[in-house]
Formats: structure tokens, C-alpha cells, sequence
């Protein structure tokens, strides 16, 4: 134990702005910094050893003068830090969450409404996953959250894809939305603006009593692309804006007031992910789309900020705080969801994403832009999906229709299949006859929409399988996956995480959140001299019974 009453060097020491007594000693080995780091609740003094010059950690105590008898000299004082605090606090304010956190709207309902409900009574925010379900199965997900929920204020949203084979569906999902009172969509998938994003987006704004402009509905436009981002943050373009007027699906006085506002005041930066992905890397896309925020602020004079969120490898408290550090307003996640107890996975397809690696993910053909050759990122282990689904593709593009087909690869195209063409066929077209019969009518005129129709249904059956857990095409299995999760997976080993059984979304939102946490007070005490140990940014899950433990 030093004798400070003999040191007497701290006011030689550069920068010393106070003096600390405390009732306990400063924290300077390596195991006395790793247990103390992750208080991060308490104030921190950042404390210099007056014989040796260590930087060390202290708690509790009290600032006095750098000359008062028995005082440690501080070099600076840390403020008490919370998990809810990492993001921006407008994000918070603004969606009445108590958390920087969003879960991803994984499509077919694997981001169910119990998901979605877990998560606001967490604090923070869920999309349902309403790609790919009929109109009358999400307005049934719409009710149930709104029963759950409506009466609590509690935030929620549901997803909106862009469609491009299917218009008509896009824009049914986005007059449910605004007829049923849902406040917020996570739009996604989109390479443009379409009249049905634009629409909701801008229904229902109005100037208030105070003269401030109130927007009802929030989007989050979830993109990986400059190019795209633009779209986003500028208003739409007059002439959607007229026409929507036009045909009576915005007022005159709604197109006035979006001519001067963003689409999106919530930009959701996807980088490396599962599902539809370009891959990226998140630090240079950040900053990239930053970039067009910034110029698209600057040039309008917004007068309410439009945030940015970060996606796509946030699967370890190390990458959430990344993210938060990059600037991130909130982060989200997806796959690591897709293994949690409340997704509408199959419970074999929770166990096949509990093996996953990091390097255990392939790309194949969407189901949903098969023709436009747009890939998406799915696990690989423990299934043939992925190459299956790029036989199909490359099938497509080699021959004009399904009759061109030579017998040898017709043999590997039915066992593909799992029937004969004609059969398939037969099922296809009386799924579109149902759905949309106008699919049909275009397959009886261009067999090359007849083969992709054949296609996409394999595609769209493999989700299904894998969601209902058909044993009997395992195989087939299409779940949608990144690098989070075997990342997730490597974090969680040896943990009680590490059963999918355990895997609650709010257990992970919680222990991402305060790893984060403890991992940028870790980073702080470094930058001013402290010699944070390296196992001190190595936060291990634990149970988080309640969201007061945070």
C-alpha cells in the first residue's frame, strides 16, 4: 500500500485535476481492473499511483483537493454510464423505448408477435416479419400486438418489403398499415422508392396547435447501398407525391409537408447479415452513408434529426459496441433471434443454427427476385439448400423454358424438386391462381416465367420446411443466417446461453446491451492511461432475470 502522506510528486504529475479519498483502495493489477471495469453504473475516478505513475480505477470516495492529506491524485472523472444510454436519446424518445435495441423482421413470421411482444415489454423495439404472408394472416399478427400492446404504448412495427414481382401486394400490406394504425415499418429489400412506401410514409402528417409538423408513421429503411440511402433521406419526388394526390391516396396538404421532409428519419445500415445482404463491412458503409445523411441534413435544413441504426453482424457485445462507437443511434439484430426460443424457427432449425460457425454460410437465389438474380446469405451446414437453389438459377438462366430442359439435368432437377415437373407445376399454379391469377396467365404466355414460377416455389417451400420443421426435407432447409451467429455461438459457449432452450431474445438483448456497456467503459479508462487487461473486454453472458437489472 502506498504511503501517500510521504508521496510527493502529485503536483509534478501532468494533469492532475483533483484529489480522491474512498473508502476502499484504487483498483491497478490487472485482476483488481478486470473485476472493477464493469461497474459501470458508479462514477470512475481515473487515479495516478504518485510513486509508480500507474493510471488505476477508483469508486465511490469523493473528489477533494490534489493536496489534501491521504488523496490520490485524478487524472479524470468518468460519469456513471447505462446500457440505454449507448444510442442516441432522441431514438428513445421518439419510439418510447428504454433501449437503443431493435430485433429484425425476419420474414414468413420467424420474427413472430410473441418476438415482437417480448421485446417492448423488454424496452425495446420489434418488427414482425410480415414478407411473404398473405394479407389476412399479417392483419391477424397486427391484432394480436395491438390487443398485447395497444393499451401500454408499448413501441412494436411490422416489416414491408419491396416486391417487385408482386405490386399489388406490396401495396395491399401498405393500406393495412395505415388503415390498422401501424406506426411504424422496417422497409426493407427496397432498391427504390415505390408508391406504397412513399404513401406510408407520409400519411397522416399535419401541422399541430404549436405549429410543430407531427408524422404518425415511422419508417425504418433498411439498406446497405449509398445509392439507396439517398432515396431515403431526400423528400420523394414531386411527381410521386402528385400522382399519389392524384389518386386520392394523399391529401394536398400531406404532399405539401413530405415535399419538405426526409422518407425515412430512421436509416437501418445493413452490412455483412442473413438474409438479403451485399455483404458489406459495416465500419466503411457506416461511414459511407453517414456521408449521404450528412449532405442530405445540410442541404434540406431539417429541423428533426434522421438517425442511423447499425445491422449485420451484431451478434457479440464486441460488435455492438463497435457499432455504437461507429455512431450507430441503435443497433439491430436478426439471425441470433432466428435461434431464440420466441422465433417461429422450427426447433431443428434452432438446433442447426446452435452448431453454425462463423465461416458456416453460403449465398443463394432469392425467392422473392429470382429473375433479377439477387442473392441472399443462409446457413450452410447441415443443409444442400444453398446449391441446390444455384442450380435452379443456373438452370433458369441457361435454358428459355422448362421444356428445353435436357433429361440428364431434368433427372437432378425433379430430385431437386422432390416430384416431377408436371406435378410441380400443377401445385405451382394452383398456389398463383389463388394468390394471384394473373401469374398464371403471364406462365401460359412466356414458359420463361412458367420456370421461374417452378423455381420460386422450391425456394419459397425450403422457408416453409424449415419454419414447420419437415423432417423429411432437411436438407432443404432454407434459414436465413450470417456471421453473427457463429459469432454468437463462439460468445455464448459454455454458457447457459449456449442451449437453444436458454436462448430468450430478451436474455440476449440484455447481456449485448450491458457487454457493450461494460466493453466502452472498458475502452474509456484505456484512452486515459489505464492498463485495461484484455480478458476485461471479454463480457460473458449472465442471467438478467428483469429489465430493472439493467
Amino acid at each position: 500500500m502506498v504511503d501517500l502522506s510521504e508521496a510527493v510528486t502529485q503536483r509534478a504529475q501532468p494533469g492532475i485535476i483533483a484529489g480522491w479519498r474512498g473508502p476502499e483502495q484504487p483498483a491497478f493489477t490487472s485482476a483488481e481492473l478486470e473485476s472493477t471495469v464493469d461497474r459501470v453504473r458508479e462514477t470512475a475516478f481515473i487515479v495516478v499511483d504518485p510513486v509508480t505513475g500507474q493510471h488505476g480505477i477508483a469508486h465511490d470516495g469523493e473528489l477533494v483537493g490534489d493536496e489534501s492529506p491521504g488523496a490520490w491524485p485524478v487524472v479524470a472523472v468518468l460519469p456513471a454510464m447505462y446500457p440505454e444510454w449507448l444510442g442516441d436519446r432522441s431514438f428513445n424518445e421518439v419510439h418510447g423505448t428504454r433501449f437503443p435495441y431493435v430485433t429484425g423482421a425476419m420474414a414468413n413470421g420467424i420474427a413472430t408477435t410473441r418476438l415482437v411482444i417480448e421485446m417492448a415489454r423488454t424496452g425495446c423495439l420489434g418488427f414482425f416479419g410480415a414478407a411473404g404472408l398473405q394479407r389476412d394472416v399479417v392483419a391477424s399478427a397486427i391484432e394480436e400486438l395491438q390487443i398485447a400492446l395497444g393499451h401500454t404504448d408499448l413501441p412494436w412495427g411490422c416489416n414491408l418489403i419491396h416486391s417487385p414481382q408482386e405490386p399489388a401486394l406490396e401495396e395491399a400490406v401498405a393500406d393495412l398499415y395505415i388503415e390498422r394504425g401501424v406506426r411504424r415499418v422496417s422497409a426493407a429489400a427496397y432498391m427504390s422508392l415505390t408508391p406504397a412506401i412513399v404513401r406510408y410514409a407520409y400519411s397522416g402528417i399535419h401541422v399541430d396547435a404549436d405549429g410543430a409538423v407531427q408524422r404518425p408513421n415511422g419508417v425504418f429503411a433498411k439498406i446497405s447501398r449509398p445509392e439507396v440511402a439517398r432515396h431515403f433521406v431526400h423528400p420523394a419526388p414531386s411527381s410521386m407525391l402528385d400522382a399519389l394526390v392524384a389518386n386520392g391516396k394523399l391529401t394536398a396538404d400531406e404532399a405539401a409537408l413530405a415535399a419538405s421532409l426526409p422518407v425515412a428519419e430512421d436509416i437501418t445500415i445493413e452490412s455483412d447479415s442473413g438474409g438479403h445482404t451485399d455483404n458489406r463491412p459495416l465500419a466503411p458503409l457506416f461511414a459511407t452513408i453517414q456521408a449521404v445523411r450528412d449532405e442530405a441534413v445540410a442541404q434540406h435544413g431539417y429541423p428533426r434529426p434522421i438517425r442511423l441504426g447499425a445491422a449485420g453482424g451484431i451478434g457479440t457485445p464486441q460488435a455492438a459496441a463497435a457499432a455504437f462507437a461507429l455512431g450507430a443511434s441503435y443497433v439491430l439484430t436478426g439471425t441470433i433471434n432466428e435461434a431464440c426460443v420466441e422465433s417461429g424457427l422450427s426447433d431443428e432449425g434452432k438446433q442447426m443454427l446452435a452448431a453454425a460457425d462463423l465461416a458456416d454460410i453460403a449465398m443463394a437465389p432469392a425467392a422473392d427476385m429470382f429473375e433479377l438474380g439477387v442473392e441472399l446469405q443462409v446457413l450452410k451446414r447441415g443443409t444442400m439448400f444453398a446449391p441446390r437453389a444455384k442450380k435452379l438459377y443456373a438452370l433458369y438462366t441457361t435454358y428459355p423454358s422448362l421444356d428445353a430442359i435436357p433429361a440428364s439435368e431434368r433427372v437432378e432437377l425433379e430430385k431437386i424438386l422432390g416430384t416431377s415437373v408436371q406435378e410441380c407445376w400443377k401445385n405451382t399454379e394452383a398456389f398463383w391462381n389463388d394468390r394471384d391469377p394473373a401469374q398464371v396467365i403471364e406462365a401460359e404466355r412466356n414458359p420463361r416465367h412458367k420456370m421461374a414460377l417452378v423455381f420460386r416455389s422450391y425456394l419459397g417451400l425450403s422457408s416453409r420446411w424449415s419454419i414447420e420443421g419437415a423432417s423429411d426435407r432437411r436438407l432443404d432447409y432454407q434459414i436465413w443466417c450470417g456471421p453473427a451467429m457463429g459469432a454468437f455461438n463462439a460468445w455464448t459457449s459454455g454458457t447457459f446461453l449456449a442451449d437453444p432452450a436458454n436462448r430468450e431474445a430478451a436474455q440476449v438483448a440484455r447481456n449485448l446491451l450491458e457487454g457493450a456497456a461494460v466493453i466502452t467503459r472498458a475502452q474509456q479508462c484505456r484512452t486515459y492511461g489505464v492498463p485495461i487487461p484484455s480478458s476485461a473486454f471479454d463480457y460473458r453472458p449472465r442471467r438478467l432475470h428483469t429489465a430493472a437489472d439493467l
